[in-house]
Parts: structure tokens; sequence; C-alpha cells
């Protein structure tokens, strides 16, 4: 697995290129596909609000838009007009698309700030009781 500050850098790198006019709020997200290659997205509000999306959901529908259903890890960082500040945590709705594509008891997810530290937490931590594709079998 590429180490987490290489996924720090590429979610900042991510972050850069948010589209957040209304909330000035950018978040960048890497996600590390299990065939070694990474996926960013940023956030991209829109005026009606609804068709706003996060950039973890941005760098998962790039993977899966691309064939690739198979992830190890995600780093998320986010902030006021795009400065780190604290931990930028995935809202619900990308919790349960992680959940969709990612075994939760595996799936890395890293939150890192603006001061050189990080965490990482697995999905089942963050989203505990999840509903899967399993829970439909």
């Amino acid at each position: 697995m590429l180490q987490a500050k290489e996924l720090i850098e590429q979610a900042v790198d991510a972050m850069h290129r948010a589209y957040a006019p209304y909330s000035h709020f950018k978040v960048g997200a890497a996600l590390l596909a299990k065939n070694g290659r990474v996926y960013q997205g940023c956030n991209i509000e829109n005026a009606a609000y609804t068709p706003s999306n996060c950039a973890e959901r941005t760098a998962f529908f790039k993977a899966v838009s691309e064939g690739v259903k198979e992830f190890e890890a995600i780093c998320i960082v986010g902030g006021k007009d795009g400065v780190l500040s604290g931990f930028t945590a995935p809202c619900g709705v990308c919790r349960q698309v992680m959940r969709e594509f990612c075994d939760p008891k595996e799936f890395k997810i890293i939150l890192a700030d603006g001061t050189g530290h990080y965490e990482t937490f697995i999905l089942e931590e963050l989203f505990p009781m999840g509903f899967g594709p399993a829970d439909l079998a």
C-alpha cells in the first residue's frame, strides 16, 4: 500500500481543485484502489445544494466509472478556504458509498489535518452496523 503521507499529498492536491463557492469549505480525497491506482476527488457544490457532490463520492464514482471496484484506503482532507483545519470525516452518504464497495473490516480511512498529524480508521469504526450488498442476498 502507498504510504499515508503520499495519499495525504494527493488529497491536498485534489482539495485545491474543489468548487466550493457557497460554503468555502474545500475537501479533497485520494482513493487507493487495490490495483495500486489512486483516484482523486474534490467537493463540487451547486447553487441548488442537493446536486452537490462530496470529494469522497467524486473519487469513488471516477474509479467505478472506469471499471474499478476494489479499494484499500481513502485519505480525506479539508478546511475553510482550502486551509486544512482539523479532521474532515466523511458524511453518512459517503460512508454508505464506501460500504457498497469496501470490506468494512479492512478498508482504511485516513483523516489528516494541517499540522502533519493523521489518524487511520477502518470503515467499521466510522460506520458500525452498516447496510451493504450482503444484506440484500
